[in-house]
């Protein structure tokens, strides 16, 4: 497995980022089983878009969890760029997070590296702030993927944005050496008018069905212990109500922790998501 590190001018956000990019390359098993046609001009790969959570960049996933050797296991290549703490939104006076990750991201890899373009083969998922990133690509780009995984976190339910962590964290920074954390607020303007905003998400989910749009299908899992448990329950529930092919995992013993977010991805690479295990090569 080849792991790229690379630095790039996006237009979106109007400076320079990192990503960190896992595409599958000739590993030691292709050698013991005599594979000497592994590099084919045209060769593509199935593509996972994996978001980071809150305070995280494009190295999470790589320092705190085996998404190397799981995307080796399954020959998927695992694309992971950085969000800023900005909840996957863009900033209506400033960079726009959203339009980079959903539109310039995937163009610009699809170009420079060899990944299928094919809604079947691309999948996307994240965790807790990623989580909901993760959804928000499912659902706008609802037609981009074939399957979603929320590890944590998903889409705010609007009604009750208020209740979440970020809205409190303002009372938490009396003192000005406390390290900043996100306000929700300040994304997503007026909380008081967040639902049926452009922002809100369950908003979307109903209207893709209205409108008879090809859907993904959804995987949502967290721990019983972890406080973003109810807000992925809710958006279980939604999901499910309106017609989505959603699969829910209720973890006992686990809290928001780095051992459970690995232990999902190997069960989704491994057995939930539509993965070939194989190269595309052309035909």
């Amino acid at each position: 497995m080849a792991v790229l590190k690379m630095n790039f001018l996006s237009r979106n956000l109007g400076m320079q980022t990192n990503i960190t990019v896992c595409l599958p390359s000739l590993s030691f098993r292709d050698v013991m089983n005599k594979k000497t046609d592994f590099y084919v001009r045209g060769m593509k790969f199935q593509t996972l878009y994996l978001l980071h959570g809150g305070a995280g960049d494009d190295s999470d996933y790589v320092n705190f969890t085996n998404i190397v050797r799981y995307a080796d296991d399954n020959r998927i290549a695992v694309v992971m760029p950085c969000d800023y703490n900005y909840f996957y939104t863009d900033d209506p006076k400033g960079p726009r997070y959203w339009k980079y990750v959903s539109e310039e991201l995937m163009g610009v890899c699809q170009t420079l590296f060899p990944l299928s373009d094919k809604p079947e083969d691309n999948f996307v998922a994240g965790l807790s702030m990623g989580g909901a990133g993760a959804m928000k690509m499912g659902l706008v780009n609802c037609e981009r993927f074939a399957a979603v995984l929320c590890m944590s976190g998903t889409s705010i339910n609007p009604d009750k944005i208020k209740e979440f962590p970020g809205p409190r964290a303002r009372q938490d920074q009396a003192d000005p050496d406390t390290m900043p954390r996100i306000h929700l607020d300040a994304i997503f303007g007026d909380l008081d008018h967040y639902k049926g905003s452009i922002h809100d998400m369950w908003q979307q989910a109903r209207r893709n069905v209205e409108e008879g749009k090809k859907l993904p299908k959804f995987f949502l899992t967290v721990g019983d212990q972890d406080f973003a448990r109810e807000h992925v329950e809710d958006a279980c529930q939604l999901l499910t109500s309106l017609g989505y092919d959603t699969y829910f995992e209720l973890v006992p013993g686990y809290a928001h922790e780095w051992s459970f977010w690995d232990l999902t991805l190997k069960k989704a690479l491994d057995h939930w998501l539509p993965i070939r295990r194989d190269i595309i090569y052309p035909e």
